[in-house]
Protein backbone atom coordinates (compact mmCIF):
# COMPACT_ATOMS: atom_id res chain seq x y z
CA UNK A 1 0.00 0.00 0.00
CA UNK A 2 1.46 3.73 -0.98
CA UNK A 3 2.47 5.84 1.65
CA UNK A 4 -0.08 8.44 2.78
CA UNK A 5 0.22 12.05 1.34
CA UNK A 6 0.62 15.09 3.59
CA UNK A 7 -2.80 15.98 3.15
CA UNK A 8 -4.22 13.21 4.51
CA UNK A 9 -1.96 13.16 7.02
CA UNK A 10 -2.77 16.77 7.88
CA UNK A 11 -6.65 16.10 7.94
CA UNK A 12 -6.46 13.58 10.07
CA UNK A 13 -4.89 16.00 12.61
CA UNK A 14 -7.25 17.95 11.91
CA UNK A 15 -10.17 15.93 13.43
CA UNK A 16 -8.30 15.65 16.48
CA UNK A 17 -7.99 19.44 17.17
CA UNK A 18 -11.92 19.19 16.36
CA UNK A 19 -12.94 16.95 19.12
CA UNK A 20 -10.84 18.47 21.40
CA UNK A 21 -12.26 21.83 21.28
CA UNK A 22 -15.12 19.74 23.13
CA UNK A 23 -13.02 16.83 24.91
CA UNK A 24 -10.04 19.13 26.24
CA UNK A 25 -11.99 21.68 27.31
CA UNK A 26 -14.18 19.90 29.38
CA UNK A 27 -11.06 17.81 30.53
CA UNK A 28 -9.54 20.83 31.71
CA UNK A 29 -12.01 23.06 32.92
CA UNK A 30 -15.30 21.57 33.73
CA UNK A 31 -13.69 20.46 37.63
CA UNK A 32 -13.21 24.06 37.74
CA UNK A 33 -16.45 25.62 36.04
CA UNK A 34 -18.77 23.37 37.76
CA UNK A 35 -16.86 24.41 41.48
CA UNK A 36 -16.20 27.99 40.94
CA UNK A 37 -18.55 29.10 38.36
CA UNK A 38 -21.78 27.05 38.46
CA UNK A 39 -21.26 26.42 42.58
CA UNK A 40 -21.31 23.03 42.52
CA UNK A 41 -19.18 21.11 45.45
CA UNK A 42 -16.11 19.41 44.63
CA UNK A 43 -17.49 16.12 46.09
CA UNK A 44 -20.64 16.61 44.13
CA UNK A 45 -18.42 17.26 40.64
CA UNK A 46 -16.02 14.32 41.48
CA UNK A 47 -20.06 11.97 41.52
CA UNK A 48 -21.14 13.79 38.45
CA UNK A 49 -17.51 13.13 36.63
CA UNK A 50 -17.54 9.13 37.70
CA UNK A 51 -20.89 8.56 36.68
CA UNK A 52 -21.22 10.63 33.55
CA UNK A 53 -17.91 8.97 32.03
CA UNK A 54 -18.99 5.99 32.96
CA UNK A 55 -21.72 6.35 31.05
CA UNK A 56 -19.40 7.75 28.40
CA UNK A 57 -17.99 4.65 28.32
CA UNK A 58 -20.93 2.17 27.61
CA UNK A 59 -21.87 5.18 25.45
CA UNK A 60 -18.44 4.05 22.85
CA UNK A 61 -19.76 0.49 23.06
CA UNK A 62 -23.07 1.34 21.37
CA UNK A 63 -21.11 3.74 18.65
CA UNK A 64 -18.77 1.03 18.14
CA UNK A 65 -21.39 -1.29 16.61
CA UNK A 66 -23.51 1.52 15.49
CA UNK A 67 -20.21 1.85 13.16
CA UNK A 68 -19.91 -1.83 12.61
CA UNK A 69 -23.35 -1.72 10.98
CA UNK A 70 -22.69 1.29 8.94
CA UNK A 71 -21.48 1.12 5.60
CA UNK A 72 -21.76 3.67 2.91
CA UNK A 73 -20.64 3.17 -0.61
CA UNK A 74 -20.34 7.15 -1.36
CA UNK A 75 -18.56 7.83 2.13
CA UNK A 76 -17.20 4.38 3.48
CA UNK A 77 -17.82 3.29 7.24
CA UNK A 78 -16.55 6.45 9.56
CA UNK A 79 -16.98 9.66 7.33
CA UNK A 80 -20.53 10.40 7.65
CA UNK A 81 -20.78 10.01 11.29
CA UNK A 82 -18.04 12.93 11.23
CA UNK A 83 -20.68 15.00 8.74
CA UNK A 84 -23.32 14.52 10.25
CA UNK A 85 -22.32 14.29 14.22
CA UNK A 86 -19.91 17.10 14.46
CA UNK A 87 -22.15 19.96 15.12
CA UNK A 88 -24.34 18.62 17.73
CA UNK A 89 -21.68 17.58 19.59
CA UNK A 90 -20.12 21.51 19.04
CA UNK A 91 -23.35 23.14 20.44
CA UNK A 92 -23.41 20.51 23.15
CA UNK A 93 -20.10 22.16 24.38
CA UNK A 94 -21.72 25.50 24.60
CA UNK A 95 -24.66 24.03 26.45
CA UNK A 96 -22.33 21.97 28.78
CA UNK A 97 -20.84 25.49 29.87
CA UNK A 98 -23.82 27.17 29.80
CA UNK A 99 -25.36 26.39 33.30
CA UNK A 100 -28.37 28.48 34.21
CA UNK A 101 -29.80 29.80 37.57
CA UNK A 102 -31.83 26.76 38.63
CA UNK A 103 -31.20 26.51 42.21
CA UNK A 104 -28.77 23.42 44.11
CA UNK A 105 -30.71 20.32 42.57
CA UNK A 106 -31.61 22.09 39.35
CA UNK A 107 -28.29 23.08 38.64
CA UNK A 108 -27.22 20.01 39.46
CA UNK A 109 -29.50 17.70 37.47
CA UNK A 110 -28.84 20.47 34.38
CA UNK A 111 -24.86 19.53 34.79
CA UNK A 112 -25.68 15.50 34.56
CA UNK A 113 -28.17 15.98 31.79
CA UNK A 114 -25.37 18.14 29.75
CA UNK A 115 -22.46 16.53 30.19
CA UNK A 116 -24.29 13.01 29.49
CA UNK A 117 -25.25 14.14 25.96
CA UNK A 118 -22.02 15.42 25.08
CA UNK A 119 -20.49 12.57 25.81
CA UNK A 120 -23.06 10.24 24.15
CA UNK A 121 -22.15 12.85 20.82
CA UNK A 122 -18.64 12.88 20.94
CA UNK A 123 -18.46 9.01 21.08
CA UNK A 124 -20.41 8.71 18.13
CA UNK A 125 -17.98 11.29 16.23
CA UNK A 126 -14.61 10.04 18.11
CA UNK A 127 -15.26 6.47 17.68
CA UNK A 128 -15.41 6.62 13.79
CA UNK A 129 -12.79 9.36 13.77
CA UNK A 130 -10.32 7.35 15.80
CA UNK A 131 -11.43 4.02 13.72
CA UNK A 132 -10.66 5.59 10.63
CA UNK A 133 -6.56 5.48 11.33
CA UNK A 134 -6.85 1.80 11.09
CA UNK A 135 -8.28 2.05 7.59
CA UNK A 136 -6.49 4.82 5.76
CA UNK A 137 -3.27 2.51 6.44
CA UNK A 138 -1.71 -0.45 7.56
CA UNK A 139 2.06 0.07 7.57
CA UNK A 140 3.34 0.99 11.32
CA UNK A 141 5.24 4.10 10.27
CA UNK A 142 2.44 5.28 8.69
CA UNK A 143 0.22 4.80 11.41
CA UNK A 144 2.82 6.54 13.57
CA UNK A 145 2.49 9.49 11.48
CA UNK A 146 -1.14 9.88 12.16
CA UNK A 147 -0.44 9.61 15.56
CA UNK A 148 1.57 12.47 15.70
CA UNK A 149 -1.04 14.59 13.56
CA UNK A 150 -3.40 13.36 16.00
CA UNK A 151 -1.63 14.49 18.84
CA UNK A 152 -0.71 17.77 17.13
CA UNK A 153 -4.36 18.30 16.72
CA UNK A 154 -5.12 17.65 19.70
CA UNK A 155 -2.15 19.70 21.72
CA UNK A 156 -2.51 22.68 19.31
CA UNK A 157 -5.77 23.05 20.79
CA UNK A 158 -5.20 22.20 24.39
CA UNK A 159 -1.90 24.73 24.12
CA UNK A 160 -4.31 27.45 22.62
CA UNK A 161 -6.70 26.86 26.28
CA UNK A 162 -3.80 26.74 28.14
CA UNK A 163 -2.20 30.28 26.58
CA UNK A 164 -5.31 32.33 26.23
CA UNK A 165 -8.38 30.37 28.24
CA UNK A 166 -6.49 29.49 31.61
CA UNK A 167 -4.76 33.05 32.49
CA UNK A 168 -8.45 34.09 32.78
CA UNK A 169 -9.73 31.99 35.55
CA UNK A 170 -9.16 33.92 38.37
CA UNK A 171 -11.22 34.96 41.16
CA UNK A 172 -13.79 37.76 40.54
CA UNK A 173 -13.70 37.01 36.61
CA UNK A 174 -16.84 37.35 34.65
CA UNK A 175 -16.09 32.94 33.98
CA UNK A 176 -19.91 32.36 32.69
CA UNK A 177 -19.09 35.06 29.65
CA UNK A 178 -16.04 33.23 28.77
CA UNK A 179 -16.70 30.28 28.54
CA UNK A 180 -20.46 30.51 26.99
CA UNK A 181 -18.42 33.18 24.26
CA UNK A 182 -14.87 30.69 23.77
CA UNK A 183 -17.57 27.24 23.09
CA UNK A 184 -19.87 29.50 20.72
CA UNK A 185 -16.30 30.38 18.64
CA UNK A 186 -15.21 26.74 18.74
CA UNK A 187 -18.68 25.63 17.17
CA UNK A 188 -17.56 27.91 13.72
CA UNK A 189 -13.75 26.30 13.74
CA UNK A 190 -15.05 22.79 14.65
CA UNK A 191 -17.03 22.87 12.16
CA UNK A 192 -14.66 23.60 9.55
CA UNK A 193 -12.02 21.20 11.23
CA UNK A 194 -14.58 18.38 10.88
CA UNK A 195 -14.96 19.33 7.37
CA UNK A 196 -11.64 19.12 6.39
CA UNK A 197 -10.97 15.94 7.57
CA UNK A 198 -14.31 14.20 5.56
CA UNK A 199 -12.63 15.40 2.28
CA UNK A 200 -8.86 14.54 3.06
CA UNK A 201 -8.87 11.54 5.42
CA UNK A 202 -10.13 8.87 2.81
CA UNK A 203 -10.33 4.70 3.43
CA UNK A 204 -8.20 2.53 1.38
CA UNK A 205 -7.70 -0.58 3.47
CA UNK A 206 -10.02 -3.54 2.08
CA UNK A 207 -12.34 -5.11 4.18
CA UNK A 208 -14.00 -8.43 3.11
CA UNK A 209 -17.33 -7.76 5.34
CA UNK A 210 -18.12 -4.29 5.20
CA UNK A 211 -21.38 -4.94 7.21
CA UNK A 212 -20.62 -6.56 10.98
CA UNK A 213 -22.68 -8.69 12.97
CA UNK A 214 -23.22 -8.73 16.62
CA UNK A 215 -21.52 -12.14 16.96
CA UNK A 216 -18.40 -11.49 14.22
CA UNK A 217 -17.91 -7.97 16.64
CA UNK A 218 -17.85 -10.39 20.06
CA UNK A 219 -15.88 -12.85 17.94
CA UNK A 220 -13.64 -10.75 17.12
CA UNK A 221 -12.94 -9.37 20.86
CA UNK A 222 -13.66 -12.74 22.52
CA UNK A 223 -9.87 -13.78 21.14
CA UNK A 224 -8.02 -10.35 20.87
CA UNK A 225 -5.58 -10.68 24.61
CA UNK A 226 -3.43 -7.87 22.88
CA UNK A 227 -6.55 -5.49 22.84
CA UNK A 228 -7.45 -6.72 26.10
CA UNK A 229 -3.85 -6.00 27.68
CA UNK A 230 -3.96 -2.67 25.80
CA UNK A 231 -7.30 -1.77 27.54
CA UNK A 232 -6.00 -2.61 30.95
CA UNK A 233 -2.85 -0.69 30.41
CA UNK A 234 -4.56 2.17 29.11
CA UNK A 235 -7.44 1.96 31.91
CA UNK A 236 -4.30 2.88 34.49
CA UNK A 237 -2.50 5.02 32.66
CA UNK A 238 -5.41 7.28 32.14
CA UNK A 239 -6.90 7.61 35.64
CA UNK A 240 -3.37 8.76 36.35
CA UNK A 241 -3.61 11.50 33.25
CA UNK A 242 -6.77 12.48 33.96
CA UNK A 243 -6.14 13.43 37.77
CA UNK A 244 -3.29 15.21 36.29
CA UNK A 245 -5.10 17.47 34.15
CA UNK A 246 -8.18 17.99 36.32
CA UNK A 247 -5.97 19.56 38.84
CA UNK A 248 -3.25 20.96 36.73
CA UNK A 249 -4.83 24.81 36.61
CA UNK A 250 -4.93 23.94 40.67
CA UNK A 251 -1.61 23.00 41.20
CA UNK A 252 -0.05 25.97 39.53
CA UNK A 253 -2.56 28.74 41.25
CA UNK A 254 -2.84 27.14 44.29
CA UNK A 255 0.01 24.94 45.10
CA UNK A 256 3.24 27.15 43.30
CA UNK A 257 1.17 30.32 43.05
CA UNK A 258 2.09 30.75 39.76
CA UNK A 259 -1.04 30.80 37.36
CA UNK A 260 1.02 32.84 34.89
CA UNK A 261 3.16 29.46 34.33
CA UNK A 262 0.26 28.07 32.82
CA UNK A 263 0.44 29.65 29.18
CA UNK A 264 4.31 28.65 29.60
CA UNK A 265 3.31 25.31 30.15
CA UNK A 266 0.99 25.20 27.48
CA UNK A 267 3.88 26.87 25.27
CA UNK A 268 6.48 24.36 26.15
CA UNK A 269 4.09 21.15 25.73
CA UNK A 270 3.42 22.34 21.92
CA UNK A 271 7.07 22.60 21.26
CA UNK A 272 7.99 18.91 22.66
CA UNK A 273 4.65 17.79 20.86
CA UNK A 274 6.17 18.86 17.16
CA UNK A 275 9.58 17.65 18.68
CA UNK A 276 8.21 14.14 19.47
CA UNK A 277 6.15 13.87 16.20
CA UNK A 278 9.08 14.86 13.98
CA UNK A 279 10.96 12.07 15.46
CA UNK A 280 8.58 9.34 16.86
CA UNK A 281 8.25 7.36 13.65
CA UNK A 282 11.87 6.66 13.74
CA UNK A 283 11.88 5.80 17.44
CA UNK A 284 9.29 3.56 16.63
CA UNK A 285 10.95 1.85 13.96
CA UNK A 286 14.17 1.81 16.30
CA UNK A 287 13.03 0.22 19.26
CA UNK A 288 9.24 -0.62 18.49
CA UNK A 289 6.23 0.57 20.12
CA UNK A 290 5.70 -1.49 23.39
CA UNK A 291 9.35 -0.21 24.31
CA UNK A 292 8.36 3.43 23.63
CA UNK A 293 5.32 3.05 25.84
CA UNK A 294 6.83 1.34 28.70
CA UNK A 295 10.38 3.84 28.23
CA UNK A 296 7.53 6.95 28.10
CA UNK A 297 5.43 6.04 31.21
CA UNK A 298 8.61 5.53 33.07
CA UNK A 299 9.51 9.53 32.83
CA UNK A 300 5.56 9.95 33.66
CA UNK A 301 6.62 8.23 36.41
CA UNK A 302 9.52 9.98 37.26
CA UNK A 303 7.42 13.44 36.72
CA UNK A 304 4.94 12.54 39.40
CA UNK A 305 7.14 12.00 42.11
CA UNK A 306 8.97 15.29 41.94
CA UNK A 307 5.33 17.10 41.62
CA UNK A 308 4.25 14.65 45.09
CA UNK A 309 6.94 15.13 47.20
CA UNK A 310 8.05 19.14 45.88
CA UNK A 311 7.41 21.71 48.56
CA UNK A 312 4.91 24.86 47.47
CA UNK A 313 8.02 27.01 48.17
CA UNK A 314 10.15 25.09 44.91
CA UNK A 315 8.20 26.58 42.08
CA UNK A 316 10.72 25.73 39.58
CA UNK A 317 11.58 22.44 40.48
CA UNK A 318 7.69 21.26 41.02
CA UNK A 319 7.32 22.91 37.27
CA UNK A 320 9.77 20.77 35.77
CA UNK A 321 7.98 17.63 37.33
CA UNK A 322 4.86 18.76 35.53
CA UNK A 323 6.55 18.51 32.24
CA UNK A 324 8.84 15.95 33.05
CA UNK A 325 5.33 13.82 33.59
CA UNK A 326 3.70 15.44 30.63
CA UNK A 327 6.86 14.80 28.14
CA UNK A 328 6.21 11.05 28.97
CA UNK A 329 2.21 11.41 28.44
CA UNK A 330 2.95 13.29 24.71
CA UNK A 331 5.01 10.29 23.69
CA UNK A 332 2.38 7.63 25.07
CA UNK A 333 -0.27 9.50 23.73
CA UNK A 334 1.34 9.40 20.10
CA UNK A 335 1.47 5.79 20.23
CA UNK A 336 -0.98 4.59 21.98
CA UNK A 337 -2.96 5.01 18.80
CA UNK A 338 -0.93 2.77 16.65
CA UNK A 339 -1.04 -0.02 19.17
CA UNK A 340 -4.60 0.00 18.80
CA UNK A 341 -4.74 -0.53 15.22
CA UNK A 342 -2.68 -2.74 15.15
CA UNK A 343 -4.93 -4.66 17.62
CA UNK A 344 -7.63 -4.38 14.85
CA UNK A 345 -5.43 -6.86 12.39
CA UNK A 346 -4.70 -9.02 15.28
CA UNK A 347 -8.59 -9.59 15.15
CA UNK A 348 -9.02 -9.91 11.73
CA UNK A 349 -6.23 -12.43 11.49
CA UNK A 350 -8.41 -14.79 14.04
CA UNK A 351 -11.18 -14.33 12.83
CA UNK A 352 -11.21 -12.73 9.01
CA UNK A 353 -13.21 -9.98 9.74
CA UNK A 354 -12.02 -6.28 10.25
CA UNK A 355 -13.99 -4.97 13.03
CA UNK A 356 -12.22 -1.46 13.47
CA UNK A 357 -15.73 0.32 15.27
CA UNK A 358 -16.26 -2.07 18.18
CA UNK A 359 -12.26 -2.85 18.91
CA UNK A 360 -12.14 0.93 19.10
CA UNK A 361 -14.81 1.23 21.35
CA UNK A 362 -13.96 -1.20 23.67
CA UNK A 363 -10.25 0.69 23.84
CA UNK A 364 -12.06 4.07 24.03
CA UNK A 365 -14.32 1.98 27.23
CA UNK A 366 -11.76 1.06 29.12
CA UNK A 367 -10.18 4.63 28.26
CA UNK A 368 -13.38 6.60 29.09
CA UNK A 369 -13.40 4.28 32.57
CA UNK A 370 -10.03 5.59 33.35
CA UNK A 371 -10.63 8.97 32.64
CA UNK A 372 -13.70 8.37 34.83
CA UNK A 373 -11.63 7.25 38.11
CA UNK A 374 -9.03 9.44 37.80
CA UNK A 375 -11.26 13.01 37.08
CA UNK A 376 -13.53 11.38 40.34
CA UNK A 377 -10.58 10.44 42.41
CA UNK A 378 -9.03 14.11 41.69
CA UNK A 379 -12.06 15.91 42.87
CA UNK A 380 -12.34 13.59 45.93
CA UNK A 381 -8.70 14.36 46.57
CA UNK A 382 -9.74 18.39 46.96
CA UNK A 383 -12.51 17.73 48.58
CA UNK A 384 -11.03 15.75 51.34
CA UNK A 385 -8.01 18.50 51.09
CA UNK A 386 -11.17 20.65 52.36
CA UNK A 387 -10.61 22.82 49.09
CA UNK A 388 -12.47 26.10 49.12
CA UNK A 389 -13.24 28.34 46.16
CA UNK A 390 -11.63 31.54 45.88
CA UNK A 391 -9.62 31.32 49.12
CA UNK A 392 -6.34 30.54 50.16
CA UNK A 393 -5.90 26.94 50.61
CA UNK A 394 -5.26 25.30 54.00
CA UNK A 395 -2.07 22.95 54.02
CA UNK A 396 -4.70 19.96 53.74
CA UNK A 397 -5.62 21.47 50.61
CA UNK A 398 -2.34 21.80 49.37
CA UNK A 399 -1.47 18.19 49.87
CA UNK A 400 -4.92 16.76 48.51
CA UNK A 401 -4.14 18.89 45.23
CA UNK A 402 -0.43 17.16 45.34
CA UNK A 403 -1.97 13.64 45.60
CA UNK A 404 -4.13 14.05 42.61
CA UNK A 405 -1.38 15.68 40.36
CA UNK A 406 1.59 13.60 41.72
CA UNK A 407 1.32 10.54 43.35
CA UNK A 408 -2.08 9.18 41.70
CA UNK A 409 -0.25 9.72 38.19
CA UNK A 410 3.02 7.78 39.27
CA UNK A 411 1.25 4.78 40.83
CA UNK A 412 -1.38 4.33 37.99
CA UNK A 413 1.52 5.00 35.70
CA UNK A 414 3.69 1.93 37.57
CA UNK A 415 0.57 -0.43 37.26
CA UNK A 416 0.58 0.86 33.45
CA UNK A 417 3.69 -0.46 32.70
CA UNK A 418 3.64 -3.79 34.87
CA UNK A 419 0.91 -4.70 32.21
CA UNK A 420 2.16 -3.76 28.88
CA UNK A 421 5.56 -5.64 29.91
CA UNK A 422 3.59 -8.48 29.27
CA UNK A 423 1.85 -6.97 25.90
CA UNK A 424 2.46 -9.98 23.25
CA UNK A 425 1.58 -8.16 19.89
CA UNK A 426 5.29 -7.17 19.20
CA UNK A 427 5.95 -5.20 15.48
CA UNK A 428 7.68 -8.31 14.10
CA UNK A 429 5.01 -10.55 14.91
CA UNK A 430 2.03 -7.73 13.90
CA UNK A 431 4.20 -7.86 10.44
CA UNK A 432 4.09 -11.44 9.89
CA UNK A 433 0.22 -11.35 10.56
CA UNK A 434 -0.18 -8.52 7.87
CA UNK A 435 1.62 -10.72 5.40
CA UNK A 436 -0.77 -13.62 6.19
CA UNK A 437 -3.91 -12.04 5.92
CA UNK A 438 -2.55 -10.37 2.44
CA UNK A 439 -2.06 -13.77 1.77
CA UNK A 440 -5.01 -14.97 2.30
CA UNK A 441 -6.50 -12.46 -0.09
CA UNK A 442 -4.64 -12.75 -2.99
CA UNK A 443 -5.12 -16.69 -2.67
CA UNK A 444 -1.48 -17.37 -1.42
CA UNK A 445 -0.50 -20.47 0.31
CA UNK A 446 0.82 -19.16 3.54
CA UNK A 447 -1.96 -19.35 6.29
CA UNK A 448 -2.02 -18.90 9.89
CA UNK A 449 -3.78 -21.01 12.31
CA UNK A 450 -6.65 -18.81 13.89
CA UNK A 451 -5.84 -21.26 17.04
CA UNK A 452 -2.20 -20.26 17.46
CA UNK A 453 -0.76 -19.22 20.38
CA UNK A 454 0.58 -16.18 20.16
CA UNK A 455 4.21 -16.54 21.67
CA UNK A 456 4.65 -19.69 18.72
CA UNK A 457 3.72 -17.81 16.17
CA UNK A 458 6.56 -14.42 17.20
CA UNK A 459 9.47 -17.40 18.26
CA UNK A 460 11.02 -16.66 14.56
CA UNK A 461 10.69 -12.80 14.10
CA UNK A 462 13.18 -10.34 13.70
CA UNK A 463 15.89 -9.38 16.24
CA UNK A 464 14.63 -8.17 19.49
CA UNK A 465 15.73 -4.78 18.69
CA UNK A 466 12.55 -4.22 16.21
CA UNK A 467 10.37 -6.64 17.79
CA UNK A 468 9.16 -4.55 20.53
Amino acid sequence: MKKLNKLSIAGYGAGDAANNLAFTTATMFLLVYYTDVAGISAAAAGTLLLVVRIFDAFADVFAGRVVDRTYSKRFGKFRPFIMFGSIPLLLLSVATFSIPELGESGTLLYAYVTYAALGLAYSLVNIPYGSLAGAMTQDPAERAKLGSARMIGGMLVGSALGIFVAPLIKPGANLQATFTTITLVFVVIGAALYLFTVLTAKERVHRAVPNVTFKQSMDTLKGNRPLLMLCVSSFFFLTGYLALTSVQLYYLRDVLGRLDLYPVLSITQLVLTFVLAGFMPKLVRNLGKKRVYIFSSLLTVIGGAIVFFTPASQVWIGFTGLIISLVGVLAVNIVVWALEADTVEYGEWKTGVRTEGITYALFSFTRKTGQAVGGALAAYALALGGYKSGAVQTPDAVFGIQIAAGALPAVMTILAVLVMAKYTLTDAMHARILTEIQARRTGGTVSADADADTDTVSADTAPLASSN
